[in-house]
């Protein structure tokens, strides 16, 4: 088997582990416990410096768990603070193994079948199918609550990926952190070093190699049966001394008596002197220079790669500028504009940079990419940027990954190549992230407010409206609906509540439900007009440029992923120079194709130049006056490529001004 080294985690786990540290069992846990909803928890209260991080290792549960029974946790922990912790007394799992039609039960720990997910924001079944490549009908078999919806923080059994590599396609299984497991241990699991698990898991981390995290294991043979570490054993000769018991020889090899009798037999007519048994010792044991090890690979966990600058950055710009299917040369074309703008800004301000644009074909016909990607010039570039259908992601990913060179996706919202690609940005967020981080951002901003949504309309917000009202609930936040109609004006009244904000959300973001529920309001207001009334919106609604007047009637809020501020001196002398360039202004679409370009080429090619080739180390630190998109990348894991979360709320205010706040964080 190929060797492969694993990491350790940070200080403190491998001082926990060398001190014999052991997940209490519950029944020898000295807390209270409590029952609610039928969900039993232990009562635990925050010690003086103590964090989210020390609680999870004490009683092996996920950080993401403990904040999903505690939303408070979320923002930080006060001393004296009162947690509550599941109770977990299940130390196995019902899956299906390859020769089973029915459940069976295996050990926890035995990750061969199966392993543990932590939902994540923005997680669906589909991403999460993607992200391990299995089905979503597979993950609800082993999960059958799950096909009802799942949400942040609840815990899914997937099963184990067990396909032999197909043609570019590494073999690698997945593993699930647990208690007192550190990176060194897991890694002589696996026999690999804890190098080549970095290169596997480029976003592993002393902050990421928690428990309840995913790894991913690079592997050869995908049905091979791997115990953990702490359960390998080698047989040794151990020969019998005088005086010696078996309880002696169990207690000084660690082993149980009934282990050594097993493999044993002659040791039932009695132990004598001289005599030799076979005995399975843990490996932890006989490897005397693990301690070295761990700190070693502690010290890999701790450190970011070492920067590789670049004197002359070669970038290439790969897209269908040919393809006038639904007028989308056109639109190319403006983000092609814009992007040569920004390239000519970085230019005059010293950048040294080789562009080189390629036009790759129409639809999915991808003779013309396949044979560009063949050629010396693309495997010498440093970052490559384009496709827009599936085939050519695909193909454009296959590439970024066989060359290692970074590759950014600046449309598509839906494929899975990111989600196991670490080369990978995809700068158009994923809409399940931003349901999930525009829903956190409401009720940070909105909990003390009067809520009430106006349901109707082509309900086309059912997966926003869905996760915003599961999070208010799971923060004691009330709120009502009430249906629109042309008696909403009468209905809404007595839910309005003076003294606060009465946010009105409808559950479609159409222009003519927006237009129903304003005129409305409007007559609430004849009637009302002592009650605060604020409406709450969607980003289509920027398009609805005859409502502007009304958004600031109403003090109005949207979320959204772009937004332009025409009043910005920066928007002014982009339109300026474009205009000078182009002898025209940029076409009004929603986005700008022309500011998306710009953006795009400004941020990715800044983070290049400071950062070098590794600049995915520092993305979050590039700071930049973008004119359309907030920029903030996350991965979903630790192996796959990142996803921009950017978030806006534009609010319109009664007095005519707009304030644009950046909710990314």
């Amino acid at each position: 088997m190929r060797n492969i080294f694993f990491l350790t985690p940070i200080f403190v786990l491998m001082c926990l582990l060398y001190t014999g540290f052991q997940p209490m069992q519950a029944q020898e846990r000295p807390y209270e416990t409590v029952t609610l909803n039928g969900q039993r928890y232990f009562k635990y209260k925050v010690q003086t410096g103590e964090g989210l991080y020390a609680i999870s290792r004490l009683f092996a549960v996920p950080i993401a768990e403990i904040i999903r029974h505690n939303p408070d946790a979320s923002s930080g922990l006060k001393n004296g603070q009162e947690l509550l912790i599941p109770v977990n007394d299940e130390n196995s799992w019902r899956v299906f193994t390859p020769d089973s039609t029915q459940p069976v039960t295996v050990e926890l720990r035995d990750q061969n079948f199966a392993f543990q997910h932590t939902v994540s924001k923005g997680e669906t079944l589909y991403s999460i199918s993607n992200m391990y490549h299995t089905s979503v009908d597979d993950i609800i078999r082993l999960n059958p609550g799950a096909g009802e919806g799942i949400g942040v923080g609840q815990i899914l059994t997937i099963p184990q990926r067990r396909v032999i590599s197909e043609e570019k396609e590494e073999n690698y299984r997945y593993h699930t952190i647990l208690p007192k497991e550190t990176l060194y241990s897991v890694a002589r699991a696996y026999s690999l070093k804890p190098e080549d698990v970095i290169l596997a898991n480029p976003g592993l981390s002393a902050e990421t190699f928690q428990i309840g995290k995913i790894i991913r294991i690079p592997f050869f043979e995908s049905y091979e049966v791997v115990p953990p570490f702490e359960f390998q054993t080698k047989n040794i000769t151990h020969s019998v001394q005088k005086g010696e018991t078996l309880y002696s020889i169990a207690r000084n090899y660690q082993v149980e008596v009934a282990e050594i009798e097993r493999l044993n037999p002659k040791v039932t007519a009695g132990l004598k002197a001289n005599m030799d048994l076979v005995i399975p010792v843990k490996r932890s044991l006989l490897e005397r220079d693990s301690r070295s090890r761990e700190n070693e690979a502690n010290r890999l966990l701790m450190k970011n790669m070492p920067t590789n600058r670049v004197d002359v950055m070669r970038v290439g710009l790969l897209l269908p500028f040919l393809d006038e299917t639904g007028k989308g040369h056109l639109r190319l074309q403006e983000y092609y504009e814009g992007f040569l703008l920004a390239v000519d800004e970085l230019k005059n301000s010293g950048v040294n940079l080789e562009l080189f644009v390629f036009e790759i074909g129409q639809g999915d016909d991808t003779r013309k990419l396949r044979s560009l990607l063949e050629t010396i010039e693309m495997r010498s570039l440093n970052l490559v940027i384009g496709g827009v259908n599936d085939a050519q992601i695909r193909l454009l990913s296959d590439f970024s990954r066989s060359n290692n060179i970074k590759y950014v996706v600046p449309f598509s919202q839906s494929n899975g190549e990111v989600l196991n690609n670490g080369n990978m940005f995809q700068v158009n967020p994923l809409i399940s992230v931003t349901n999930t981080k525009a829903s956190a951002a409401f009720v940070q901003s909105f909990r003390n407010a009067n809520i009430i949504f106006a349901t109707g309309g082509q309900n086309d917000k059912k997966e926003f409206i869905t996760e915003l009202q599961r999070l208010l609930r799971e923060n004691g936040v009330r709120y009502e609906s009430i249906p629109l109609s042309e008696t909403t004006n009468s209905t809404i009244l007595p839910f309005l509540k003076p003294g606060k904000e009465n946010v009105i959300l409808p559950t479609s973001a159409d222009s003519h439900t927006l237009r129903q529920l304003i005129s409305e309001l409007k007559e609430v207001r004849e009637t009302d007009s002592l009650s605060v009334i604020r409406l709450f919106g969607y980003p289509e609604w920027q398009t609805f440029t005859d409502q502007i007047a009304d958004y600031h009637l109403f003090g109005t809020y949207i979320y959204t992923t772009f937004f332009v501020d025409k009043t910005n001196p920066h928007t002014a002398t982009f339109i300026r120079n474009f205009n000078k360039w182009y002898g025209r202004n940029p076409m009004d679409t929603h986005p700008s194709y022309s500011m998306w370009g710009y953006d795009t080429a400004l941020y990715f090619l800044t983070a290049l130049y400071r950062f070098g080739t590794r600049f995915e180390q520092d993305i979050n630190r590039v700071r930049i006056s973008t004119l359309q998109f907030p920029f903030h990348f996350e991965r979903m894991n630790n192996w796959g490529g990142l996803l921009n979360e950017g978030l806006y709320f534009i609010h319109y205010d009664t007095n005519g001004r707009i304030y644009q706040t950046d909710k990314s964080l």
